[in-house]
């Protein structure tokens, strides 16, 4: 600290202070050694700046930012966050000051990272992959956020720091960029609202987030982008075309829906998320198309096991496609909700076939899968199951 002090002293000499008495006073402060005279050096810098920053050359507050930033780690956090309150509206601040509180802890960094038009792209996109999730935050909060900015704010794959970015009008988002949100808002609903209110997203987009927003933002949809909605609810074809990402002409070319299910498993896209989501939409049938489609089995007997009571069955043919026990809990409810009758699901029942599930063995249940492709009298292979059950627990 001491090699600090000495130059401090010599650069102080070279300040634009017209009273020799206030720089008679910084001088004083400058060999004062304690972290009282440090935090007033640094305070009383901070307020000259902040008085007079217009008024001075680039080289004098070039100076001055020099002297600033070998003060400031040896002073008390308070000080750093008023210091930083007074700079982080000043368009031509030291740089290197800037930078420094910008790192600092997040009360001091704050009204930097908010408001500071002095730090530079790179230097945000650095403080996003290296300093705290509040850091992150509060850049995604500015008033304007660039395309590369809003890549990196992206890359953290925070969903509270996506949505905030994606909620602030100021910021540009790539179009590469808002098509990796668009598709992380099928399982992110509190990102479809504010992305349907950006001025760039594309009526290909939207049509995309159609198949899994709510009905209310699906009028939006269709109000904001003029698109037919009688022609979308009635098309799977085009559903399907757009879950997958490709072209008009593959999709018209396909010869039914079983065809284009099966383009989709073939690609890797009818996961559990998507089955799952397909339900909550009420599209029963094309939930029976894809789980008949994965496994193989006939489109009738799978509907049977949709509806039939108990849920033996689903989670038979669930477990054999080796879907994780939460998305199976998932998939029953709201395979219960879609019966006609009472949708109302026993808490008993949900506790019986959640058990069954986890006491099916993988092994066995690919054994009563393929018996079923030979036999659809799923009775018979539910019976053969409850007999190796009680074999096993004998």
């Amino acid at each position: 600290m001491a090699s600090n002090l000495v130059t401090s002293s010599s650069l102080l000499s070279n300040l634009p202070v017209d009273n020799p008495e206030d720089l008679h006073t910084l001088l004083s402060l400058a060999r004062d050694k304690s972290v009282e005279g440090r935090t007033a050096l640094v305070k009383a810098l901070g307020d000259l700046f902040y008085d007079s920053h217009s008024e001075l050359s680039g080289d004098e507050r070039n100076l001055m930012g020099d002297i600033l930033q070998r003060l400031i780690s040896d002073v008390e956090s308070v000080v750093r966050k008023a210091l930083s309150e007074k700079l982080s509206g000043i368009p031509d601040a030291p740089p290197q000051v800037i930078s420094a509180l910008a790192n600092d802890t997040l009360e001091i960094a704050y009204p930097i990272l908010i408001e500071s038009a002095v730090l530079q792209d790179m230097e945000l996109v650095e403080i996003i992959r290296h300093r705290t999730h509040e850091h992150q935050l509060a850049i995604a909060m500015r008033e304007t956020v660039s395309e590369t900015v809003s890549d990196a704010l992206v890359d953290t794959d925070n969903n509270d720091v996506i949505r905030t970015l994606v909620e602030n009008r100021g910021a540009r988002i790539s179009g590469e960029t808002l098509e990796k949100i668009v598709d992380r808002s099928e399982s992110q609903p509190d990102l479809q609202d504010p992305l349907l209110r950006r001025n760039e997203l594309s009526p290909t987009l939207a049509k995309r987030m159609y198949w899994w927003v709510s009905a209310a933002l699906r009028k939006s949809i269709v109000e904001r982008f003029d698109i037919d909605s009688v022609e979308l609810d009635k098309s799977i074809e085009r559903a399907v075309k757009d879950l997958m990402g490709e072209p008009i002409a593959k999709a018209e070319n396909a010869d039914n829906v079983d065809g284009m299910i099966k383009s989709l498993i073939g690609a890797g896209k009818v996961t559990p998320s998507l089955m799952i989501q397909t339900l909550r939409q009420g599209e029963i049938g094309l939930f029976e198309e894809m789980l008949a489609g994965l496994s193989n089995l006939n489109n009738k007997l799978v509907r049977r096991f949709v509806f039939e009571p108990g849920g033996e069955a689903l989670a038979i043919l669930c477990r054999s496609l080796e879907i994780m026990k939460p998305d199976f809990a998932s998939i029953f409810l709201l395979s219960r909700s879609a019966r006609p009758g009472d949708k109302v699901v026993d808490p008993s029942e949900l506790t019986r076939v959640l058990d069954l599930y986890d006491r099916i063995k993988l092994e066995t249940a690919h054994k009563v899968v393929e018996h079923w492709r030979l036999d659809p009298d799923y009775l018979f292979a539910l019976k053969q199951l409850n007999a190796q059950d009680r074999k096993a627990a004998g």
